[in-house]
């Protein structure tokens, strides 16, 4: 189910502002650079590849075992698959039934839980240290004696089900149905991580245990632990549990990118008291070496459709430009007002700007900063670090290349934002949900 925007312009105030106070205070400036992490060991257990980042005192630990290909493994018959078998995997395993699962976790403050994307899966854990042997175990058991009773199949799936009936309730969400129907169609992620009402409700339990079985296999998966570990130790953990999986034959393929050769208008009619209105357009994916500069260029142009639509105007509480995360990756730019069509048309302008002419000096001023704090604010949990590494392996090129983010933001110039700016914002590809009478064909469509 798609989640409700919320308003992030304040907070990215918030953060610069704070990195200035802090580059006052400890002496933090925007040169300084990461080291090679030494920390992180890489090994190999029967074709699983583990990634293992210890961090001495950390109080707690985590871990994901990643599933490759996300909704490439699936099809509209069986969308949604992935997500409620390891939903499903995640209520109960054999050697622990739901109430022990339950109160083991009420005791040792520990969370399991899975779920889908559309790039990878994961069953991931979270631990105190202390108590670190003992989730392992009760992780170990549910990836490979997960229950699959009919009970937790028909509980984890009515709430699957639930989330897809609910999930045009809200405007913002309808918005994002609207989206994924028009630019993912002929694409793999038209397969819904989530799946639709229909392949869900026809999913049966014997298609969960075959789909599970086939998840089994070490060239399909991939396992990343955080914390204050020693890897050796870990290793051998590893091995015991997992090393007699089969290797299987997976081969990772990659995912096409989606189609935007020109742009597009596909308005929803609601009668509501503004329109939602998101263009969406291509932005390179983690592995693409524009990655970084086009980061830049939509945190630039974030605080130019902030200042022209909102501050300057008061035309909308939170217009936004935002990039995604994902293997075939996409960039948007957002707003609900009254009059979409003069807000647009400022959107549109600033972009214009950014592909026309270089970004002074001073448009630069807070961008190292912004990177630099919020880099190391989403760094702080051992499971967003989980996250990262695990983000980079599978569609990123390398977990070794996250270690460089913050050089490569450094690298960036005033030409590299004008370059992405004119190579990927181009062919708007827009979705609204509203008043069509209050959208302009000509506006919209002018990029």
């Amino acid at each position: 189910m798609k989640k409700v925007r919320s308003q992030k312009s304040e907070v990215r105030k918030f953060i610069i502002l704070t990195f200035v106070i802090l580059s006052f205070v400890f002496g933090i400036n925007a040169q300084t650079s990461v080291s090679p992490d030494k920390s992180i060991t890489e090994f190999d257990v029967n074709g699983l590849k583990v990634i293992v980042k210890r961090r001495p005192s950390s109080p707690t630990v985590s871990a994901g075992l990643f599933t490759r290909g996300g909704v490439k493994n699936q099809t509209a018959k069986n969308a949604g698959i992935e997500t409620l078998a390891l939903a499903t995997a995640t209520e109960a395993s054999v050697k622990y039934p739901r109430e022990v699962l339950r109160k083991e976790f009420a005791r040792t403050g520990s969370a399991i839980s899975g779920g889908a994307g559309y790039d990878f899966g994961v069953i991931s854990l979270t631990s105190t240290r202390q108590n670190f042997d003992k989730t392992w175990e009760i992780f170990t058991d549910i990836i490979l004696n997960p229950a699959f009773t009919p009970q937790d199949f028909a509980l984890a799936r009515e709430r699957l089900l639930t989330g897809l009936r609910n999930q045009s309730v809200s405007p913002d969400s309808s918005l994002g149905v609207l989206q994924d129907k028009v630019i993912y169609a002929n694409h793999p992620y038209s397969n819904d991580p989530n799946g639709t009402i229909e392949s869900v409700g026809n999913l049966k339990i014997e298609d969960l245990r075959l789909y599970h079985k086939n998840l089994l296999q070490t060239s399909r998966l991939l396992l990343v632990i955080v914390g204050d570990l020693d890897p050796q130790t870990v290793q051998k953990q590893i091995t015991a549990s997992f090393g007699r999986l089969p290797r299987g034959d997976y081969k990772e393929q990659p995912v096409p990118r989606i189609n935007f050769a020109q742009p597009t208008l596909d308005v929803t009619s609601r009668t509501i008291p503004t329109n939602y209105v998101k263009g969406i357009f291509a932005a390179p994916s983690l592995a693409d070496p524009d990655y970084y500069a086009m980061r830049v260029a939509m945190t630039i142009l974030q605080s130019r459709v902030y200042n022209e639509v909102r501050t300057k105007r008061n035309l909308s509480y939170a217009p936004s430009a935002e990039m995604e995360n994902n293997a075939a990756n996409t960039a948007n730019i957002y707003v609900t007002a009254n009059d979409a069509n003069q807000s647009i048309n400022l959107m549109l302008k600033e972009i214009g700007s950014m592909k026309s002419d270089l970004i002074e000096d001073d448009g630069f001023t807070g961008v190292p900063g912004y990177f630099l704090t919020t880099y190391y604010i989403n760094q702080e949990t051992n499971s967003a670090q989980v996250a990262e590494l695990a983000r980079y392996e599978l569609i990123g090129g390398g977990w070794r290349n996250s270690l460089s983010f913050l050089d490569k933001i450094r690298e960036v110039t005033a030409k590299d934002v004008r370059t992405v700016s004119q190579k990927y914002m181009k062919n708007i590809r827009f979705v609204v949900v509203g008043d069509p009478a209050a959208v302009s064909r000509e506006i919209f469509l002018q990029n």
